[in-house]
C-alpha cells in the first residue's frame, strides 16, 4: 500500500470532502458530550493555504493543514488544522505519517513551532501528536475557556 502526499490549498476538493467527514466523525464521537457548534468559528477553510491529501491510489484517504498562527512572543508558530483520516483507513500509520509531512512542510516554511488543539476525548488523536513529539501545553487564543480542549505544541528547532 503505497501512500502518496500531495500538497495544495484548502479549496482542494479532496480536503473538503475529508473535512466534511472529520465533522461528522467528531459529531458522533463526542457530540453528545460536547457542545461542537462554538468550534466552528475556528475551522473555516477559507484562511488555509497549505494542505496535504493522503491517497492511495486516486483515493483520497486522509488530509490535514497547517495555517499561520500569532502564538504570542514565544514563536513564529502555525497551527495544524483538520487532521483526518478516513475510518477504514485508520490504525495503519497514515496518520502519523500525515501529520509528520505537515510538520515537514512547517520546517520548510521556516516556522519555528506548531500548535495545535484537539480534544482529550479524542484518545487516538492524542497518541499519534504525542507520539511525534508534541507537548501538552496551557490551552491558547480562543480556546482559554473551553476545558474539554486540549492544546499542544512541538518545537521544530
Amino acid at each position: 500500500m503505497a501512500i502518496r502526499f500531495v500538497r495544495c490549498t484548502g479549496s482542494n476538493q479532496d480536503f473538503i470532502d475529508n473535512c466534511t467527514l472529520l465533522d461528522m466523525d467528531l459529531d458522533r464521537r463526542v457530540g453528545k458530550e460536547i457542545q461542537r457548534d462554538k468550534y466552528k468559528q475556528y475551522n473555516q477553510l477559507d484562511e488555509i493555504k497549505h494542505v496535504i491529501v493522503a491517497y492511495i491510489g486516486d483515493r483520497a484517504v486522509g488530509a490535514g493543514a497547517i495555517r499561520e498562527y500569532q502564538y504570542g512572543d514565544v514563536c513564529n508558530a502555525t497551527e495544524l488544522k483538520r487532521v483526518y483520516v478516513k475510518d477504514e483507513f485508520q490504525g495503519q500509520g497514515i496518520g502519523t505519517q500525515l501529520v509528520l509531512e505537515l510538520i515537514e512542510w512547517a520546517k520548510e516554511l521556516g516556522y519555528q513551532c506548531v500548535i495545535l488543539e484537539t480534544g482529550a476525548l479524542l484518545k487516538e488523536s492524542c497518541h499519534v501528536y504525542k507520539k511525534v513529539g508534541f507537548e501538552i501545553i496551557d490551552n491558547y487564543g480562543p480556546y482559554v475557556s473551553m476545558p474539554e480542549s486540549l492544546c499542544m505544541r512541538k518545537a521544530l528547532l
